[in-house]
């Protein structure tokens, strides 16, 4: 590691960033994006001070997304890329797992050791006890999917992805028939943004770009719809506070609105959409009134958003993930994504809908994932599902043999991963060989048996998708990388050839195989690319706003979703009886539900500093979100003796956590929330908030519902 030349750390208190004494002089400005999970993926322009020390991070301002705005956390990238605790040299336990007992090793003692594992391990249970795990840690292709053609080639366990895309996704395409949407940058050109399900501000700061100016210049109303007063919603002109798992009560009650009230497009309808008279029959009594016990909502709140975007033609839905974490999530979405399809919002440029363009690009990845090296047919196993996989679960395993060794990279399950208590149980079984490939040590590598150093995002190359609006962005290596860190890329190659593996993909470098891919994927030569920095795949404006018709056989919008369909368009696994999926769009009463034992409601929202569990060992980032918390209603507070910044135990039949309570207004009464996954050990007792999750899988394709849990919640006799 090699720190910034004028910054300095406390010796004493290593997490302590001191800023610089004096303003670091750039040799030179370096186009790059971040590559962060957030659906932004923002073009950065980084100061490069020498050879391997970058100073400030700003957003480009000639990316008409990005806009020249980034949010804080990664502002702050020089404190996260030279943290003195960054790992940079291999390690081997030499204590029990979790002991912090380490002894430092070369490159080839780590990987030679690892590939002798894997291979005495294979011999003797079979290759699907080697089951390689990563998700989001970094969204560029090559490092975060490479690790699949290690999977494929050698025929390990699959992995299943469904912590995070898992219901929201399905809900969409059950609608559209596609995964794509209306262009972002036109929510500058309507007359009322509905943000709904994302707390914008904390977790993709641009959305707010585009909707702040289209309020701004055109006057637009802007509707934010949560289950607390988030920062998003104190710049809202109407803010909805429901209850947690009632998006699609609310719904299904705004449609019942428009019929009333003759604010539906029947024309539009009649041409675009699967709408007739059993739809219509079904939503007959889904009344405001209805949904007000249901929500918690007003009567005449619903009825104003109905009225709202009923005589709003230019009304942009800009649905996100938050409310898709309850159990009920794929309906949610799907119920919300039908609004639009009514009015006939998808007519007018700067309406419509969006979640994501991930179904969009059109990329041949194959020489990064390796379908083309695929052994045999093993079998599915769910990452959310990572702690009954790992205690014995037969059902969770396929009834299949055990889990016997892992390679982690780019996740951190011990802390991100629902019902933490298995998961750590589970990664800590001593006959568990355990890799982990990380940036520091991470709760999960903590319990590794060999842990590698890796690089971050500026230290290698790689090519990122914006499943938040419509470019892919090429990042370059721009520094050098600190001690004997390794890119995800290279520690797959390294570890597929002592496996005996030859497929000229492992020999071959990263920038070679983003060259590649995009050769293979028809968007040019990667020379060219490289000097504006992306490939921009909007479609056409009547194709993104389905003004052709929608992606279905008969162009139709479904009011009743096509669940088979949409499993077969993404390869999806049903979890459940497809008979107990609603018919039409509707609420869907399967939360978990609260009792007498367990009265409150949990969710566990983003930080505005954190990103899942990155960014929660940089200061500035500590220093902002404070100790762990949870907002509790004054009048829940006042009932339970329960005062501003004591200690509470929450707790349900998986665990409990100690959080210090806040007492907060704009959340309903019932309702729990703790924001952004601190470390395990910032809580006392070095159980996460993670441990009251349920890894239980969602309807009906599967997926992790964080913001769905019943607890119960205790006040602890001291303070912090």
């Amino acid at each position: 590691m090699i720190p910034h030349q004028n910054n300095r750390f406390d010796a004493a208190s290593p997490l302590r960033y001191f800023a610089p004494m004096n303003k670091p002089v750039a040799l030179r400005t370096a186009r790059s994006v971040c590559p962060h999970d957030c659906p932004s993926a923002c073009a950065l322009d980084v100061d490069i001070i020498d050879i391997s020390t970058i100073g400030r991070v700003r957003g480009a301002k000639d990316d008409p997304y990005t806009a020249g705005v980034i949010c804080e956390k990664v502002a702050r990238y020089a404190e996260r890329i030279h943290h003195p605790d960054r790992l940079t040299h291999p390690l081997r336990r030499i204590g029990p797992k979790g002991s912090g007992q380490w002894q430092q090793i070369s490159w080839d003692e780590a990987l030679d050791e690892i590939a002798a594992r894997f291979a005495q391990i294979e011999a003797e249970h079979g290759a699907e006890a080697i089951w390689p795990y990563y998700y989001a840690g970094t969204m560029g292709h090559v490092q975060r999917d490479g690790i699949d053609r290690l999977r494929a080639a050698k025929g390990y366990s699959r992995q299943y992805d469904t912590i995070c895309t898992g219901t929201a996704w399905p809900g969409y395409i059950a609608g559209t028939g596609m995964l794509g949407g209306v262009n972002p940058e036109q929510m500058a050109e309507s007359d009322c943004v509905v943000i709904w399900g994302t707390n914008a501000v904390h977790t993709q700061v641009n959305v707010m770009t585009h909707a702040m100016r289209a309020k701004k210049e055109r006057g637009a109303k802007v509707v934010v719809i949560d289950i607390y007063e988030t920062a998003t919603m104190a710049q809202a002109d109407l803010g909805l506070v429901l209850r947690p798992g009632t998006d699609g009560a609310l719904a299904v009650a705004v449609m019942h609105v428009l019929l009333r009230d003759n604010l539906a497009d029947r024309a539009y309808m009649a041409d675009y959409t699967d709408f007739g008279p059993d739809f219509e029959a079904h939503l007959a009594t889904k009344t405001p009134e209805w949904a007000a016990e249901i929500t918690g909502l007003t009567v005449e709140q619903i009825t104003a958003f109905a009225h709202l975007v009923g005589t709003t033609p230019r009304s942009y839905f800009r649905l996100g993930y938050g409310f898709t974490r309850q159990r009920n999530g794929a309906t949610a979405m799907h119920a919300a994504l039908c609004i639009p399809a009514m009015t006939g919002a998808w007519q007018h440029r700067g309406g419509g809908a969006f979640h994501s363009n991930s179904g969009t690009w059109q990329l041949d990845k194959s020489r990064i994932t390796g379908p083309h090296l695929q052994k045999g047919d093993p079998r599915w196993l769910d990452m959310s599902e990572i702690g009954p996989i790992l205690t014995g679960d037969a059902k969770a395993l396929k009834n299949g043999g055990p889990v016997m060794a892992m390679i982690v990279q780019n996740t951190n399950p011990a802390s991100v991963a629902p019902d933490q208590t298995l998961a750590r149980k589970g990664l800590s079984r001593e006959d568990l060989f355990l890799v982990v490939h990380e940036q520091f040590m991470t709760e999960t590598a903590e319990l590794a048996d060999i842990v590698l150093p890796a690089t971050m995002f500026l230290e290698h190359n790689d090519y990122y998708t914006r499943g938040g609006h419509t470019r892919v962005l090429y990042g370059p290596a721009v520094i050098e990388r600190p001690g004997e860190t390794r890119s995800n890329h290279e520690v797959i190659n390294a570890l597929a050839l002592r496996l005996g593996l030859d497929d000229v993909t492992f020999k071959t470098g990263d920038r070679d195989l983003v060259a590649e891919t995009f050769r293979r994927s028809n968007y040019g030569d990667l020379d060219e690319i490289e000097k504006t920095g992306f490939v921009d795949r909007e479609r056409p404006d009547a194709v993104a706003r389905y003004a052709d018709g929608f992606a279905w056989p008969d162009k139709r919008f479904r009011f009743a979703p096509n669940w088979q369909g949409t499993a077969d368009k993404k390869g999806y696994l049903w979890t459940c009886d497809p008979a107990d999926m609603p018919r039409f769009a509707d609420h869907w009463d399967v939360t978990e539900k609260t009792d007498a034992e367990h009265p409150f409601r949990l969710a566990t929202s983003p930080a505005r500093a954190f990103l899942n569990s990155s960014f929660n060992e940089t200061p500035g980032s500590q220093k902002r979100e404070g100790v762990p918390s949870v907002f509790i209603h004054p009048d829940d507070a006042t009932r339970l003796n329960i005062e501003e910044g004591q200690f509470v135990t929450l707790g349900n039949r998986r665990g409990s956590v100690h959080l210090t309570a806040r007492i907060r207004t704009g959340l309903p009464t019932g309702v729990l929330i703790a924001e952004g996954l601190h470390q395990n050990k910032s809580h006392r007792g070095g159980r996460g908030i993670n441990t009251l999750t349920n890894a239980t899988p969602a309807p009906p394709f599967g997926g992790a519902t964080f913001h769905d849990a019943a607890v119960w919640i205790r006040p602890l006799p001291l303070s912090p």
